[in-house]
């Protein structure tokens, strides 16, 4: 009979379900909070690689010409190492030449026997998303396409990224390479990366790189002004200043599309001291079709919640100290403790209301420290002990780009005084001293034990 009634109640149940009529039926996925219309999108706090919003940002994408963004990074490492220089000239391979003359595609034609410095090249690249340019680039740095799509490779592998694969230095589909796609690679094949990935590039990019902004930001510019064969180069990202779809602070950093990717930007943008950096892939208008205006539109969503919604703001002075952990103890010091204290304040971009959320945490250099826990004589002033860090206890996400980022917010505990060594005769008499005061309490604890 029970078992009867309980078959009765599941079938209720299950009409119940498909009709809709359980006040308790399984509730729906929140939808995005931002509608973001993209196969994936990120916001990143510039300064520490927090990740402020996120939709699928861990699964390979087409990225198109977003592509050049390494070829930005290892050029600008060369130029710094002194490889490369920019005034150096290349005289483009037949390969570079009649990919060049493709105007289908972006490009500024380039002459067979003429001659270009690096930063002609690099301009019309980062500007124009020329991809004659960039492959010369490649060749540069590379001695060949194929060559240099190893190293961009070597280079993601180095800088931390995930899924990720690099076949070409353009972003271009293979098909559109003239039958010259790298050797080693498909012809259908093109460089695809997750959102995370190509975030994290960029935040690189910009840490490593800052003076590419002085290029990126560049509206408009003519390429071999003067001459036969000047060109105008309009850059394709339409949110700077003076553009279409200008945003304030915008500066960079590089647009894409291909059939493949469909249209796609990794974007910055620095307002009142905070710099974001946000991706989005195959961004769609309302229509669920992939433009060029919807990857700007996908990208304004992005800006405006990350500085509307969060603040920079000092959680604690320079010179806090955590209550219970004031001063650490000194062995061999003229002073028995040291107070230490951060060295300076501890800013963090936090969403509107959320500072009572976090809590400072110290962590101590273990290094420094005996396995008591002690400092050892003699100790600086402003000697580094350890670095405090924050625990955050809200319901917002709290990640990173990489766990390693987590470091990123932390500021400094130093020793706020100094602590010399004690003399040889000091210590022999601290040291008396403790074997006095070790055998006292060794008699009173016999003596307790006898009454």
């Amino acid at each position: 009979m029970k078992k009867m009634r309980q078959k009765t109640i599941i079938f209720f149940m299950a009409i119940c379900l498909c009709l809709g009529l359980l006040p308790f039926q399984a509730v729906k996925a929140e939808s995005d909070p931002l509608d973001i219309n993209a196969d994936a999108a990120i916001l990143v706090d510039a300064n520490t690689g927090r990740i402020l919003y996120q939709k699928n940002i861990d699964t390979a994408l087409g990225i198109a010409s977003m592509t050049k963004m390494m070829v930005e990074y290892l050029l600008l490492d060369a130029i710094k190492e002194k490889r490369v220089k920019w005034d150096q000239q290349y005289t483009p391979s037949d390969y570079v030449y009649r990919l060049s003359q493709d105007r289908a595609l972006s490009n500024v034609p380039l002459r067979k026997d003429g001659k270009y410095t690096v930063r002609e090249l690099y301009e019309a690249m980062a500007i124009y998303s020329a991809n004659g340019a960039t492959v010369a680039i490649a060749e540069i740095l590379g001695g060949s396409e194929k060559n240099f799509v190893k190293m961009m490779n070597e280079k993601a592998k180095q800088l931390g990224l995930k899924d990720y694969k690099f076949v070409n230095a353009t972003g271009l589909s293979n098909q559109d390479l003239k039958g010259f796609h790298p050797e080693g690679t498909d012809t259908n094949e093109e460089n695809v990366m997750s959102a995370r990935a190509m975030a994290t590039l960029a935040y690189r990019l910009l840490k490593d790189h800052p003076e590419v902004l002085k290029t990126t930001s560049i509206a408009h510019k003519t390429f071999r002004e003067g001459t036969d064969d000047e060109i105008k180069m309009d850059n394709w990202n339409w949110m700077l200043p003076g553009l279409v779809y200008a945003y304030p602070g915008v500066d960079g950093l590089k647009t894409g599309y291909t059939e493949f990717a469909g249209n796609c930007f990794t974007g910055t943008a620095k307002r009142d001291g905070i710099r974001l950096i946000t991706v989005v892939m195959n961004a769609k208008d309302k229509s669920g079709k992939s433009t060029k205006e919807a990857r700007f539109e996908e990208t304004r969503k992005l800006f405006d919640y990350g500085f509307n919604s969060y603040s920079m703001k000092e959680l604690y002075p320079k010179g806090y100290q955590l209550k219970g952990h004031k001063t650490l103890p000194v062995v061999k010091g003229k002073e028995k403790t040291v107070s230490i204290a951060t060295d300076k304040p501890f800013s963090l971009l936090v969403k509107n209301g959320e500072e009572k959320n976090y809590r400072p945490v110290y962590v101590f250099d273990k290094k420094k420290l005996t396995d008591k826990g002690e400092l050892t004589a003699p100790v600086k002033k402003g000697e580094k002990v350890g670095y405090m860090t924050l625990q955050y206890k809200g319901e917002e996400s709290y990640s990173f780009l990489s766990p390693e980022m987590k470091k990123n917010v932390s500021v400094n505990i130093v020793a706020t005084e100094n602590v010399e060594k004690a003399n040889w005769f000091v210590l022999t008499m601290r040291g008396i001293g403790g074997l006095f005061g070790d055998l006292w309490t060794s008699v009173v604890k016999t003596v307790k034990g006898w009454f």
